[in-house]
């Protein structure tokens, strides 16, 4: 009898055992009650995007590979929540049913637990599918089937993970094609995450000019992400990937009347929409390329991050140690004019 009870004692802890090494169950119980997309905005904070890793072609390849130490260092500087882009689609089979790489989940999964053991807010999204840009109808299927592997592998993690549908609508993907797919992927991360807070953005490129042509599903957990780069010739002077950006090397922002103005009449279009529709707002990117000098990057970040705060916004600065970034990964040196305007700016 002894050995019986031995016998079903060892198969449940197995089993236990099981559940537990589970990517999806993660020790997390998941979310049981609704919750208030607001007050998840207002927890979400200060944040910053984990860029050039997992939206690169294959992590690593754009210069950076997250470690554990940069989810460490983004907490202790006063940070709240980081923005992951991921590029699903370089890791997904080409046919049906586009199925996801193992390999590349069990990263993503890694990169959730780091935030998550960091007490960081954690927002993974779907950058850089470019074919879907080009050819909507075409990748429908396999934007649908992404959507409907990630919400099963993630339904059991906590409030503070928040899925973002897809990165800067652009191209072929106009904002009547996207007002028609978004819809259909929020349905699908909803029939296994009823109450997780959803953030989606707009046509465009996500900007402004996209903004006004959203329409909103039906669905009372949602978050909007606005992404700004305005003055254009002064955030992406001498980028590389702008065509004839070279000869903006130089602009400067110096935080005159008529500059902040501009700005402020800016996000006073995004407050006034997003009043309307009664939703929380988020600035889910913002930045100024490393060729501009530093003063007028710190300038022109606290002006963005004052009207953020200003008016109940979260947001996430583009990025962390790439082009745009704060922290230089290869001597820990952080650009401290930066920083102090992303994190001490009322």
């Amino acid at each position: 009898m002894k050995s019986i009870v031995s016998f079903f004692i060892a198969c449940t802890l197995l089993i236990v055992t099981a559940c537990s090494d589970s990517p999806s169950n993660n020790n997390n119980t998941g979310i049981s009650e609704p919750l208030d997309p607001f007050v998840q905005n207002a927890e979400l904070g200060r944040g910053i995007n984990l860029g050039n890793a997992l939206e690169a072609p294959n992590e690593g390849e754009w210069g950076v590979t997250l470690e554990a130490e940069f989810f460490e260092l983004i907490k202790a500087t006063g940070f709240s929540s980081v923005r992951i882009p991921i590029r699903w689609s370089a890791h997904t089979s080409a046919e049906a049913p586009f199925t996801i790489e193992e390999a590349f989940f069990d990263r993503v999964d890694w990169a959730i637990e780091q935030a998550l053991e960091n007490d960081l807010m954690v927002m993974i999204n779907m950058h850089h599918y470019e074919e879907i840009f080009q050819n909507p109808a075409q990748e429908r299927d396999k934007f649908l089937s992404m959507w409907t592997q990630i919400s099963e592998r993630y339904k059991d993690q906590p409030k503070e993970v928040l899925f973002e549908i897809l990165n800067e609508p652009h191209g072929e993907l106009t904002a009547e094609l996207w007002n028609q797919l978004l819809p259909a992927a929020l349905d699908i991360i909803r029939d296994t995450n009823p109450n997780r807070t959803v953030v989606i953005g707009a046509a465009e490129w996500g900007g402004i000019p996209g903004l006004l042509k959203l329409d909103i599903p039906n669905d009372s957990n949602l978050i909007v992400t606005v992404h700004y780069y305005e003055p254009f010739q002064f955030t992406h002077q001498g980028a590389e990937w702008v065509e004839n950006s070279d000869p903006w090397v130089g602009t400067t922002w110096n935080g005159t009347p008529q500059e902040v103005q501009a700005v402020e009449n800016h996000f006073q279009q995004i407050v006034d929409w997003g009043e309307d529709r009664g939703v929380p707002i988020n600035i889910g990117e913002f930045g100024a390329y490393s060729k501009a000098d530093s003063p007028s990057r710190a300038r022109w970040t606290e002006a963005i991050v004052h009207f953020a705060l200003e008016n109940n916004m979260s947001y996430h600065y583009w990025e962390f140690a790439s082009g745009f970034g704060i922290y230089n990964a290869n001597n820990g040196q952080w650009d401290m004019e930066l920083l102090n305007a992303l994190i001490n700016t009322e």
